[in-house]
């Protein structure tokens, strides 16, 4: 018998134990490992194995050990977060991935009972079919439902390096979730073609697949308006220590002055930009907590000295939702916002983030959770309120800004107001606290949302990785991860209205339907 065949029996002996490797390989072709071979051949097995289960529990099981060791090693991450709160034991964060896998887990679960129940008088190139359309399907039903947790979807791996898309390209006409199923339904084709040994068509497909990869981008083109984005590699464990605050707010202005004279500046600080509330009206209490004197008033006048005549900045920053409780005035909430200052201080109109973390920005069931001693992972007592949605900020000369604050980058279809279209996103983010593997997933993700949109996408974060990324998805300039620095230039111009900035994920719905209907239509004309 022939390696492959071997290889093919081990798998077919072991299902659940396959399950498993199947599940941790296919995360290593996320940032920062990037091996999407090794991604879609374990995806592929995957899929055949799910194919071949005996009845319907054993799919699902085999789709939930799958599900459960893919999103452990790919979160993996999250567990560095209960390194910066005191509240909860280090410890526990090794044991809130994999909880947390548990139910990410019934999507791939979903897919697997799926395919079997559907695919059960199919071969296998309609299975392939089906099979790309419901992960599709169960991917997009991962992004919303219970707040959604849009984080790696499968068609990631598709990106190509900082300097090209990769198969990512397609995404203006297929949205993220189509692609997934794409990606999804290849690895089930090269599995098939391994074990049929059917070696021209499966050479052909590899170096389809690989030219794609590393297709290099056409040249860049360039805009108009200036920018300088700043990264002032505030450490997490500094980043809310009151002792700090001056010498933080003084490593932003110094990354921040003007260095030549000319039109209208954009300047661009992080999530947590800013120590100082900033606009008027809370209790002096409040303000005497932060820094620049306990007076907003000054806050923004320094912050306008500090960007200069002709400049403009998005900010990171916190605001109070006041309200008079027992006869006293204090905060009941908080909003996560993105603030327009201009260089004679005023503020322009914020906005405040709508896709908030659980467990990072909020706590769920906090009434049942907090006496359980459950706190949130980010300091701070107050729960943060959702904003509305996203928002254009019309910032005159400035451009029109499309603004999304850290996390809310990662979820496709939502990050823009199609009533409006900007021309660029701003995504200021702290990834301090997401580990070694949280920030090149989290600026992947930007980029994926900048080729979905034919938006550039403006990343400054407190740690790294910031970055300017272009209307393909190709990263201009970055600041790596935890270095100081600042990027001077030109803001990418947008491109054309692409289809999926038109119809969100009714796009990539579609394709999905049209998958798994032209699996069940082949396979009846088959059988006819």
């Amino acid at each position: 018998m022939d390696r492959i065949g071997r290889i093919a029996n081990w798998f077919h002996a072991r299902p659940r134990l396959s399950a498993l490797l199947c599940g941790a390989l296919s995360a290593t072709g996320f940032p920062p490992l990037n091996l999407w071979p090794i991604a879609l051949l374990a995806m592929g097995f995957f899929a055949w194995i799910a194919f071949e289960a005996p009845d319907r529990r054993s799919a699902f099981l085999r789709g939930w050990l799958f599900g459960l060791a893919h999103f452990t090693l790919a979160n993996n991450w999250i567990a560095t977060a209960f390194t910066y709160q005191a509240e909860m034991p280090v410890w526990l964060g090794w044991f809130a991935v994999p909880l947390v896998s548990l139910y990410l887990a019934l999507y791939p679960a979903l897919a697997a009972l799926l395919l079997r129940v559907l695919a059960s008088r199919m071969g296998p190139g309609a299975a392939a079919c089906l099979f790309g359309g419901v992960w599709a399907v169960t991917e997009w039903l991962r992004s919303w439902v219970l707040s959604g947790y849009a984080w790696d979807p499968f068609g990631l791996i598709f990106l190509g390096m900082f300097d090209r898309p990769g198969l990512a390209a397609i995404l203006p006409w297929t949205g993220t979730y189509a692609l997934s199923g794409l990606a999804a339904l290849i690895a089930f084709l090269i599995v098939v073609l391994l074990r049929e040994r059917r070696w021209i068509p499966l050479a052909l497909a590899v170096a389809l697949l690989t030219a794609g990869m590393y297709w290099p981008a056409p040249p860049p083109e360039e805009g108009s308006l200036r920018f300088t984005l700043v990264q002032p590699d505030i450490r997490q464990e500094d980043l809310d220590n009151p002792a700090k605050f001056e010498e933080q707010f003084a490593r932003l202005a110094r990354l921040s002055v003007p260095r030549e004279p000319g039109g209208p500046r954009l300047v661009l600080w992080p999530e947590s930009g800013v120590p100082d509330y900033l606009r008027d009206g809370y209790p002096q209490r409040y303000y005497d907590q932060m820094t620049a004197a306990g007076n907003p008033g000054y806050a923004r006048w320094r912050i306008g000295r500090v960007i200069g005549e002709g400049s403009a900045l998005l900010t990171g920053a916190v605001d109070l939702e006041i309200e008079t409780v027992d006869g006293r005035e204090r905060a009941t909430g908080a909003y996560n916002a993105i603030t327009p200052i201009m260089a004679d201080g005023t503020l322009g109109e914020r906005y405040a983030k709508a896709h908030l973390v659980p467990f990072g920005e909020y706590l769920p069931l906090r009434s049942w959770l907090s006496p359980l001693g459950l706190t949130r992972l980010v300091a701070g007592t107050l729960d943060f309120i959702p904003g509305p949605g996203p928002r254009t900020l019309d910032l005159g000369p400035w451009g029109r800004a499309g603004a999304q604050i850290c996390y809310e980058i990662v979820f496709s279809g939502q990050v823009t107001d199609r009533t409006e279209r900007p021309d660029y996103i701003f995504n200021p983010s702290n990834d301090g606290w997401f580990g070694a593997w949280g920030p090149p997933q989290h600026l992947a993700q930007a980029r994926m949302r900048a080729i979905e949109e034919g938006l550039p996408v403006l990343r400054s974060t407190t740690t790294g990785i910031s970055a300017v990324i272009d209307a393909r998805g190709v990263v201009r300039d970055h600041i790596g991860m935890r270095v100081p620095g600042r990027i001077d230039g030109l803001v990418p111009p947008p491109a054309p209205e692409t289809w999926f900035a038109r119809w969100g994920n009714w796009l990539a719905m579609g394709w999905a339907l049209l998958l798994i209907a032209g699996s069940l239509v082949a396979t009846r004309l088959r059988r006819g």
